[in-house]
């Protein structure tokens, strides 16, 4: 059969009955370039739609533009976020910028206390960082506006800042410096605030967004449903400068925005040939991001991610929400020392500080346990998911002043339980995060010391 073309506009739209080898193969292309720039916005709003779209889910936290604290560290129990940290209460909120703008309050705090709101638009690009790096610690008032805004701003705003997408997502991050200050940490949640913008000035409320059908989200729809979810969430999100041929790939595939997929302008031989491209392209992304190792190349700003569309997509599916490297240094064991994979089923392996090569850092650093299949906290009989340089009093140390991690399933005896990291009895990985990485961490000065096995 021969490949059909209509013109609408300028954009070439494919029409395929039966598909020749040829015509297969350059659908094949296409969808998988659509399905690595699309899928860092889907696996955005599978966290969104658990977030705050669906009040009767274990992982809801509560309603679009309105900040929730979680007055405790994430547990095994918490599956919504891969990898997620266990070192800082989070407080969360949802934006919908589609109407106005919103006000997030950062309260003052003690100076040796570390925070932060990461701004995440739809992409899952790091577009601002109001908190203790950028802002110091004096709190403030910050205006949270959707792309192209042009109102009048208030009196006692400290920053405005534009997110590129209507959907956005923010995180915050309080620093934690033993069980004992958790009431601490609840005190400072307490004063998190978020309010609409007329709300927050006392202004009429403007005309409210066109309602919303917010469409259902799985990890099974994320299989089966894959391209619809797509082509729903591009209302959200305008192109970047410099996506141009991607956004023309999605329209070849009858992928628009506000457009219902599959269209009938693509055929069933079409529709199931896309499905299978989302598939094998979903295990690429996975594999891909397996080979990631350094964080400082793999999360930022909009500028720093612009046209890498297969590392965004790998640091979404390996660890969506990562810092920029400036907030947080992320270093990923996957291997020994030997190039092995970190394996709790067969091994025993130890993590080796010295004085000199503690992490450098001026927030708190930490080592924490994941399981390699699900990407999730480690549960085990003693609770512990990470060990953080605030529990450096606590870990023995040899007489030269060393620390000896040690990484596995059963524990090394209790005088050494001090320094035990749990491990799953299966494929393993742990992060190290140095939050407000010194520079002697950033040019290179600082190398992370290896993880060794046990004989």
């Amino acid at each position: 059969m021969k490949r059909r073309i209509l013109l609408q506009g300028t954009t070439a739209l494919m029409v395929l009955s039966a598909l020749p080898a040829f015509a297969q193969d350059d659908i094949r292309a296409v969808a998988r370039e659509a399905y690595i720039y699309t899928y860092p916005m889907v696996k955005n709003y599978l966290t969104m739609y658990q977030y705050a779209l669906d009040p009767g889910g274990s992982q809801y936290k509560g309603p679009l533009n309105t900040l929730v604290s979680i007055a405790r560290v994430y547990t095994p129990e918490d599956t919504a976020i891969i990898t997620p940290n266990s070192d800082t209460p989070y407080s969360f909120i949802v934006f919908d910028l589609r109407a106005e703008p919103v006000v997030v309050t950062m309260p003052p705090i003690e100076k040796d206390r570390y925070y932060s709101l990461q701004l995440i638009d739809l992409y899952t690009n790091n577009v601002d960082y109001p908190g203790t790096r950028v802002d110091g610690n004096g709190g403030g008032d910050f205006l949270i506006t959707g792309p192209g805004w042009k109102g009048d701003v208030p009196k006692g705003i400290k920053r405005v800042i534009e997110m590129p997408t209507t959907l956005a997502l923010g995180i915050i991050r309080t620093q934690l410096f033993s069980p004992d200050d958790l009431e601490k940490v609840k005190q400072i949640q307490a004063r998190y605030k978020a309010a609409v913008l007329s709300a927050y000035a006392g202004a009429p409320a403007p005309a409210a967004p066109p309602s919303i059908d917010w469409l259902l989200i799985s990890d099974e729809l994320m299989v089966t449903d894959y391209w619809s979810i797509a082509a729903f969430l591009l209302q959200f999100a305008p192109p970047y400068s410099g996506d141009e041929a991607q956004r023309e790939n999605l329209a070849k595939l009858g992928i628009r925005d506000r457009g219902v997929w599959p269209g009938t302008d693509l055929s069933p031989e079409t529709v199931a040939l896309m499905k299978e491209v989302a598939v094998a392209t979903e295990k690429e992304i996975r594999d891909e991001a397996a080979r990631l190792t350094d964080s400082s190349k793999i999360f930022g700003t909009p500028e720093f991610m612009k046209g890498r569309f297969m590392v965004r997509a790998a640091a979404a599916q390996g660890g969506i929400y990562g810092n920029s490297v400036q907030e947080a240094l992320y270093v990923i064991y996957a291997f020994d020392a030997q190039k092995a994979p970190l394996d709790g089923k067969t091994g025993r392996y130890k993590l080796t500080f010295t004085p000199r090569t503690l992490p450098p850092v001026d927030a708190f650093w930490s080592l924490t346990m994941y399981d390699r299949q699900n990407q999730f906290l480690v549960d085990n009989p003693i609770d512990r998911y990470l060990i953080n340089s605030p529990m450096l009093a606590g870990l023995k140390k040899s007489n030269k002043g060393e620390i000896v991690l040690y990484l596995q399933r059963e524990s090394p005896g209790a005088e050494l339980e001090s320094n035990w990291l749990p491990a799953p009895s299966e494929i393993f990985y742990v992060v190290m995060r140095l939050y407000l990485p010194r520079a002697e961490a950033l040019d290179g000065r600082w190398a992370p010391p290896p993880i060794e096995a046990l004989s």
